[in-house]
């Protein structure tokens, strides 16, 4: 009796390890967004290899969208692969590099074939024109979007980066959902 009491306080402890080790072990893959240059997350996406994700703000001068598309590679980085704008203006891209392409099509200004490629990012929501909206493409490719501000303060900067996270963690930060 006492030995299969053992047994069992043993196997009990075997899975309770076991558990704390899935629910505290970064695992998950996200992409993250911390303030500022802090580690404190401001909010999170699940993400996967390859997933596309943009960002579109709208430009305070000209006034109209601009769509930078990214996407995850599967070294955990930020590849900017393509960008969008229908004015050029201050800040806006005039040239291009060797292997990248340029087109008008349908009103806009398109640049394919970069080949940005970033541990990670620093991007400011928007104060004076805040409209910045992140859009991302699941599995089924379905298209999300939702309002920065909905999720960042208007005016405030964030670091933005692919990372792997807990469970644990990943229960009590604000995961990016539309």
């Amino acid at each position: 009796m006492l030995v299969l009491l053992k047994k069992i306080v043993s196997f009990i402890v075997i899975i309770c390890l076991i558990a704390i080790i899935f629910i505290f072990i970064p695992q998950k893959q996200v992409l993250i967004f911390y303030e500022k240059n802090s580690g404190n997350i401001a909010a999170y996406m699940p993400t996967f290899d390859d997933q596309h994700f943009n960002i579109t703000f709208v430009h305070s001068i000209h006034l109209t969208d601009v769509v930078e598309k990214y996407r995850i590679t599967a070294e955990d980085k930020i590849e900017q692969h393509e960008i969008v704008f229908e004015e050029f203006g201050i800040g806006m891209p005039s040239t291009v590099e060797e292997g990248e392409e340029f087109f008008y099509e349908d009103g806009k200004y398109h640049i394919k074939n970069l080949n940005n490629v970033f541990d990670d990012m620093k991007i400011r929501n928007g104060k004076t024109v805040s409209e910045h909206r992140f859009t991302w493409f699941d599995k089924n490719s379905d298209e999300h979007t939702v309002l920065f501000n909905d999720f960042f303060e208007p005016g405030n900067w964030y670091t933005v980066k692919v990372e792997h996270i807990s469970l644990f963690r990943a229960w009590k930060e604000v995961k990016i959902h539309d």
